[in-house]
């Protein structure tokens, strides 16, 4: 497996992981997932400020207000996907993920959990929405959270859905 992996900065703060971590965490996520074994993968990963967050989830999503992570899964344009010479097959690029550092820090923060944790879940959890997967219904939920739970604790950080008490939870009930 080869990656292609863009890390767009914009947003200027501190404690923003390294592109080597980030890497790290994205191959964690595609060789974990049943879908993309030993497929060469294109995407995108860019963090954002609040106001660019913001935009984005309202746009997007309708909600005002910024959110952790957004995923835009690749669909080529109908009767586009096949490679022109010497061009990379279309089907390579998964999509892009837009992650608002404040977010994250200020999440990281509540949940009481260490911010490379966080960052960790947050690049996983965008992947796997990039590859399919959802969260949307209660099995499919639960077979996200199983999976996500497993990469991270491959890279070596807990499950991030054992929340001290006390602390922030953000699934819905």
């Amino acid at each position: 497996m080869s990656l292609l992996l863009d890390i767009q900065y914009g947003a200027d703060l501190p404690g923003l992981p390294t592109p080597a971590e980030m890497e790290r965490w994205v191959c964690a996520a595609l060789t974990a997932a049943p879908e993309r074994t030993d497929t060469d993968t294109e995407l995108t990963i860019r963090l954002v400020d609040a106001a660019e967050g913001q935009a984005l989830n309202l746009r997007f999503r309708g909600r005002d207000k910024p959110t952790n992570v957004l995923s835009f899964p690749f669909e080529p344009p109908p009767g586009l996907g096949a490679a022109a010479d010497g061009e990379p097959p279309m089907d390579l690029l998964i999509g892009d993920l837009v992650i608002c550092a404040p977010v994250v820090a200020r999440e990281a923060v509540e949940q009481g959990k260490p911010a490379a944790a966080h960052w960790a879940h947050m690049v996983v959890h965008g992947v796997l929405h990039l590859l399919g997967h959802d969260h949307m219904e209660p099995a499919e939920a639960e077979c996200m959270e199983s999976l996500e739970t497993a990469i991270l604790g491959g890279l070596g950080f807990p499950s991030p859905y054992e929340v001290p008490e006390g602390t922030h939870d953000e699934r819905p009930i």
